[in-house]
């Protein structure tokens, strides 16, 4: 008499047949990870994008910005020793928040430049604040030659761009400040020579 046939169990996987399901599930993994950051730098990039848009702020009439964290920073220059910002108080003053490894920052280096040659002897003081390594500032600044100070911005330069109206810390970004300590214009993006004398006009 035939015996009925027994159920058999299924097959154990082979160990190349595990193996190539765990790669499988890891490439899945990465790859979700991958299109997360991609829309999280995405995101970035769109906000910074239109800070860019926005272009220059002007100071509402009536307000006054906190401008304490600004006078109470001290920066390394690149050559060696320190600025005290609390020594360009009083004066009109434009800073200039700016890197190396920033495009639009390069292109304007000569447009800023320009403006301190020619509004420098009206009393007009300028101050570029790297925000980048010492070493590639030092390494440009041999390149080019510019005449108004540069400061090595840091962690503290990095908070005061936030500060003064930068949340997403985009560059290049400049801010003019009129004599009685006041936020006279902010500019998100590169500007020019001919936009910095407009507003200097007007300070």
């Amino acid at each position: 008499m035939t015996q009925p046939a027994q159920p058999t169990e299924p097959p154990e996987p082979s160990n190349a047949t595990a193996a190539a399901a765990n790669r499988a599930a890891v490439s899945r993994r990465r790859l979700l990870a991958g299109v997360a950051g991609t829309a999280a730098l995405a995101g970035v990039g769109l906000a910074v994008w239109q800070q860019h848009r926005s272009g220059v702020q002007a100071a509402a009439p009536g307000t006054t910005d906190d401008l304490s964290p600004l006078w109470a920073l001290q920066v390394a220059r690149p050559e060696g020793g320190q600025i005290a910002l609390a020594s360009l108080r009083g004066r009109p003053l434009l800073i200039n928040f700016w890197a190396t490894w920033c495009a639009p920052c390069l292109r304007e280096m000569p447009e800023i430049d320009r403006f301190y040659r020619e509004f420098g002897p009206r009393g007009w003081q300028v101050l570029g604040l790297a925000i980048d390594g010492p070493t590639p500032v030092r390494e440009f600044l041999a390149r080019v030659k510019v005449g108004f100070p540069i400061g090595l911005g840091g962690i503290d330069g990095t908070d005061l761009l936030h500060s003064l109206g930068n949340p997403q810390g985009g560059l290049p970004f400049s801010v003019m400040i009129g004599t009685k300590g006041q936020v006279l214009h902010r500019r998100m993006g590169a500007t020019d020579f001919a936009e910095l004398a407009a507003w200097a006009a007007k300070a």
